[in-house]
């Protein structure tokens, strides 16, 4: 993991007073509400439908083990809202259509971005969270507002077996040009960026306003293929490639390039075309010929100022070295051995196998594996983690990962640096404490956001539904028998659960102020399974809360009768889905639909 040099932590330190300052004056009456909101935005507290929200930043999705214990302690301490509050929210969600889920206090939730959010911590005490945050060398800062956000990545980064580069050290110094960049703090609009160094893309680059791939040219010099314009929320967009390869050494200066030509041509007259993607799409190449005419001016007229010396990648790059588990001498027979070990515990232990199979990834060194601790099983809105769960995760990354964890874009926590002989302890602990769901990458591994429970922006509820989902499918083998499918809900189009990208995907929307759900078929994130990135399409009109489930089975059912045998399996959802077309699924779906609750949303 990359180490905090003194000025990073210093200027953390700074921020958490500023915000401290801020607070106070704001408390005092000093500060306007409209005055105090910029401000409170710039360190990632937002206010939602109840109460105050805490977006932590976690920078590519590196998460230690004792600031995990830190946001444990945030959970249980702080994220507890006034009980006449929280009363009154529940009986709010109650009255929308029936009893709703419990909400949930005294957790955090991981994100798609690979970020820490707390829902229920009052304001005035979030001078003291900031300073707790801070001892650990964690922040809010460019989590919110029209800046360049926390740089996403793949979760095995520096460990998956088709890596071609380790993007880590890229993403770190990113970060470092990136953090209140003096020409990019008030762009038009948000400005994501994702990068991944592997074949098989999972960090959904394409879905980004700039997605990075790290590739090497026939000569072997380590480059990117730069693509721009990539989006969701209502007018999902893939991006388009600008650059087939780029120098490393010159990243920082071509983003400079890119997002500078944004600034300055972007719409600040409606925010709903004020992404980067609209630019690209209504400029085409004359975009592309001014980023590249910026770039050459950066390097001439500029003298190439953010080109990364070596010197300085290299400091990075240490940073990144893999941990130390005594095992580089002998990795080879050691591993051998612990594998025969580990299939003859597999062979006796049926859930262990299961648990092998869906959570437990390969990795470069042949004596390691990268785990999955599953945040998605019944009773719990996806992605949710109780302050007991922080703090049991934290021990489990110490005593079995090095210390080191990452926050994935399903809304899990990876352990990139399990030892073969210690995955059987590794799975009996995370089985007692409710980690180990063998489900990953299947149905019930979803992607939701908070949804109308929390997020004043919100439409519709993701939670009961992902309830109602997540309960429906607990048979195990079930579940293993559909195979590979992304689940993805939105409560709304601003699409926070990544619904365009769904093999099936569920939109929250409003018709009279009631909730209603549309459902789109074969979307894509860019996963190898997948196929080329890309959004689902709606079935039809959209369906009543107490009609979504009984559609998803109708589809689910349609598939198993349509699938075909390959070589080894059975066509997966997806497979299925592009062969035979979307008309079979739309008629299944739409003929679960109640007839007394027809829409034309």
């Amino acid at each position: 993991m990359y180490q905090y040099t003194e000025f990073d932590k210093q200027f953390v330190r700074a921020r958490a007073a500023q915000h401290r300052d801020q607070l106070e004056r704001f408390q005092a009456g000093q500060l306007s509400a409209d005055e105090f909101k910029p401000l409170r935005l710039q360190n990632g507290w937002y206010v939602q439908r109840y109460a105050p929200m805490l977006r932590v930043a976690v920078p590519y999705g590196e998460i230690s083990g004792p600031q995990l214990k830190v946001l444990a302690q945030i959970a249980r301490e702080y994220d507890t809202p006034d009980p006449a509050l929280l009363s009154l929210a529940q009986a709010t969600q109650d009255n929308i259509a029936g009893p709703a889920p419990k909400l949930t206090t005294n957790c955090g939730h991981f994100t798609t971005r690979q970020n820490v959010q707390f829902n229920w911590i009052p304001l005035d005490k979030s001078a003291d969270v900031m300073d707790l945050l801070a001892t650990v060398n964690l922040h809010g800062i460019q989590t919110s507002g029209n800046c360049i956000r926390n740089t996403t990545t793949d979760e095995l980064a520096g460990v998956a077996v088709d890596e071609v580069v380790d993007p880590r050290p890229y993403a770190e110094l990113i970060r470092q040009w990136s953090t209140l960049h003096p020409e990019f703090a008030f762009l038009p609009r948000k400005f994501k960026i994702a990068i991944t160094g592997a074949a098989e893309d999972r960090a959904a680059i394409g879905w980004h306003d700039v997605g990075l791939q790290m590739v090497k040219n026939a000569a072997g010099e380590v480059g990117f293929k730069v693509q721009v314009g990539g989006g969701m929320g209502r007018t999902p967009m893939v991006g388009s490639v600008i650059r087939t390869f780029l120098p490393w050494n010159q990243i920082m200066n071509y983003l400079e390039a890119v997002i500078r030509v944004y600034n300055r041509w972007g719409r600040r007259d409606n925010i709903y075309k004020a992404r980067i993607k609209i630019l690209v799409k209504a400029e085409g190449q004359r975009y592309f010929d001014e980023v590249e005419a910026e770039y050459q001016d950066i390097l001439v007229k500029d003298g190439g100022l953010h080109t990364i010396p070596q010197a300085e990648f290299d400091r990075v790059a240490a940073c990144f070295a893999p941990p130390d588990l005594t095992l580089s001498s002998r990795n080879a027979e050691w591993a051998t051995k612990s594998e025969a070990d580990v299939a003859i515990e597999a062979a006796k232990t049926p859930a262990f196998a299961r648990w092998m199979a869906q959570n437990v990834k390969p990795h470069q060194n042949p004596a390691l594996r990268a785990v999955t601790l599953s945040f998605k099983r019944p009773g719990q809105a996806p992605g949710d983690a109780t302050a007991d769960q922080l703090d049991a995760a934290a021990a489990l990354v110490s005593k079995f990962s090095a210390g080191e964890a990452r926050v994935t874009h399903g809304q899990n926590l990876v352990l990139p640096w399990v030892r073969l002989d210690q995955l059987h302890a590794l799975w009996l602990e995370a089985k007692a404490l409710g980690l180990a769901q063998p489900n990953i990458g299947l149905l019930t591994d979803m992607i939701a956001c908070p949804g109308g429970d929390y997020c004043a922006l919100a439409n519709a509820r993701s939670l009961p539904l992902a309830a109602a989902i997540t309960e429906r499918y607990q048979d195990l083998d079930e579940l293993n028998d559909l195979g590979p499918i992304d689940f993805h809900i939105s409560g709304c189009i601003n699409s926070c659960g990544h619904h365009h990208s769904g093999h099936i995907g569920i939109l929250g929307v409003d018709k009279d102020g009631k909730e209603w759900y549309q459902v789109t078929l074969g979307g894509s994130d860019g996963k190898a399974l997948s196929g080329p990135t890309g959004p689902g399409k709606v079935v039809g009109p959209a369906f009543s809360s107490v009609e979504v489930p009984d559609a998803i089975e109708a589809v689910l059912d349609t598939y198993k009768a349509l699938r075909q045998p390959t070589q080894d399996r059975h066509e997966y959802f997806i497979e299925t889905l592009r062969r035979v077309g979307q008309d079979p699924f739309k008629a299944a779906a739409n003929s679960a639909r109640h007839p007394a609750a027809q829409t034309t949303v």
